[in-house]
């Protein structure tokens, strides 16, 4: 009688589910740095808070003046909210990059130990054929012809993408709702003109 073939290191997904639970173990490491440098603190809630405020009152002013014609007064008190919303949410960001640099430096470690691991050798089979820009990336050090073959690299990357997100969100540690994604360290312009 022959033995089920259960054992990871028997199946043929193996290096692929391998790559997948590094993926997800790395990300419950970076979360776990950012909560204990960044989430637990007094100043990151605070900061989180305050964005949280000034976004819902950002919010009913400019419902409350789409109802009412415009006057001076109220377009003067949006600019002031939004520019408070934009220092916190650069507040913000400013105070996550102590956390970023040491998840960076962890995510950077086990790359390379995967890399040196699974060192051209196919982890995964893509079910399409990828277009050029996609086949360069998901075939990135890999010999041979067969397109659909996936490297370590891009199959980590994209799970490290996902598993992050998705834990993030879970943890509720996503960034406040108010933040706006150009008021990081290079905001976008202002496009009013006064």
């Amino acid at each position: 009688m022959a033995t089920p073939q259960f054992l990871l290191s028997s199946s043929k997904y193996s290096d692929s589910l391998t790559v997948v639970g590094i993926s997800i173990c790395t990300a419950i490491i970076c979360e776990t740095i950012s909560w204990i440098l960044i989430y637990r603190t007094n100043s990151y809630k605070s900061l989180k808070s305050s964005i949280d405020k000034a976004s819902k009152k950002l919010e009913t002013m400019k419902t409350d003046t789409a109802k009412i014609t415009t006057k001076k007064s109220k377009t003067k008190k949006i600019d002031r909210v939004e520019s408070s919303l934009k220092e916190s949410s650069r507040d913000l960001s400013l105070f996550k990059f102590k956390s970023g640099a040491v998840v960076a430096l962890v995510l950077v470690v086990v790359f390379g130990l995967l890399n040196s691991l699974f060192e051209g050798k196919a982890v995964a089979k893509l079910p399409f054929q990828p277009i050029t820009l996609v086949m360069k990336m998901s075939h990135r050090g890999l010999s041979g012809t067969d397109s659909t073959d996936c490297s370590m690299a891009f199959l980590y990357f994209l799970c490290s993408i996902s598993i992050r997100t998705n834990l993030q969100k879970f943890l509720g540690f996503s960034p406040p709702r108010g933040s706006a994604p150009g008021a990081g360290f290079l905001p976008l312009p202002d496009t009013k003109t006064n």
